[in-house]
């Protein structure tokens, strides 16, 4: 897989191409509608209620009407995007994301906006990282975490164009485009970003840029790492990721999120049962504390020199 690592020292807010891509498929087809919770300037929607006032619909701070809102616009036959931050999005909402939108297959998408610890200073309460966990044991939910802008545009072309429901986790942290501009996104597809043999390190969103980097660490220590970035949570890429079990023994797996429930877990339960090999899940083992973002991600152990140390210990 190609990677743009010119644009490396840019770093990008993910909602900017969610927000960009949006418009561009709104102007194509009237049926695209969006849903906020008083969200409209963190979702970046200021500009797309500006050219169609009528096509978005606020609900004020109520995201249980939020989903069951938009799961009746899917049932009239239009195409929204319920927009709000995850942590309140699938905390506040389970239950109509279970019955409104995984069991009815009401064709919503739902995009939880500064997802993980983007909301870093306002703490646990605000903090995203149970998302993936609650929303990954619904049947009929696919799941996708972008890791940079270019991967985000695809990803709202796929499920804008796709007849499924679906959970989009982006980000507010900004992020490098490691993407080249003839990517294309597939579900139930894992990019493989570096190859290696020794140890394979599979972030999602926001860490893979932290795995390229540690993977480059460890390569001047003789290391070499495998890079994958998980994107599709929901479906996997069974095939890929058992590759990697079986070809480097070793599997690290770095995300912005709780260590039970989410990507890593995902990918355990996958390798346990038809690959099982050496495994350290790298993420949030309680509540983060309250802190800029990227010093939690740090203090979590996914600095890059945490994700080296990890890997070390892994093959030892």
């Amino acid at each position: 897989m190609s990677t743009a690592t010119e644009s490396q020292v840019t770093l990008h807010d993910c909602r900017d191409a969610f927000a960009a891509t949006l418009e561009q498929l709104a102007r194509a087809d009237e049926r695209i509608v969006t849903v906020a919770n008083d969200s409209v300037g963190s979702s970046k929607l200021g500009s797309f209620r500006k050219q169609w006032p009528e096509r978005l619909v606020n609900v004020g701070i109520a995201e249980q009407s939020l989903v069951g809102v938009g799961a009746g616009l899917a049932n009239s036959g239009l195409i929204p995007f319920v927009c709000a931050a995850s942590c309140f999005l699938t905390g506040r909402a389970l239950e109509q994301i279970k019955a409104d939108i995984a069991y009815s297959q009401a064709n919503v998408k739902l995009c939880g906006i500064s997802s993980g610890v983007a909301y870093g200073q306002l703490g646990p309460t605000h903090h995203s990282i149970e998302d993936l966990a609650w929303t990954r044991v619904l049947d009929g939910l696919e799941i996708f975490v972008p890791v940079d802008d270019v991967e985000t545009a695809q990803v709202i072309r796929y499920v804008a164009d796709s007849d499924r429901p679906a959970f989009v986790r982006l980000s507010r942290m900004g992020v490098p485009t490691l993407m080249s501009e003839d990517y294309q996104f597939r579900p139930g597809q894992a990019p493989v970003l570096r190859q290696g043999h020794d140890i394979t390190l599979i972030g999602c969103g926001v860490t893979v840029c932290r795995a390229l980097e540690a993977a480059e660490q460890l390569a001047q220590s003789g290391i070499e790492a495998r890079v994958i970035s998980c994107t599709s949570i929901a479906p996997l890429d069974r095939d890929t990721l058992l590759s990697a079990a079986r070809e480097t023994g070793h599997l690290l797996t770095i995300e912005e999120h709780s260590v039970r429930g989410g990507m890593g877990s995902a990918v355990a339960e996958l390798v346990a049962q038809e690959a099982p090999c050496r495994m350290k899940l790298l993420g949030f083992e309680s509540f983060a504390p309250t802190g800029a973002a990227g010093w939690l991600l740090d203090e979590a152990g996914m600095s890059v020199e945490g994700i080296v140390t990890s890997a070390h210990a892994l093959l030892k």
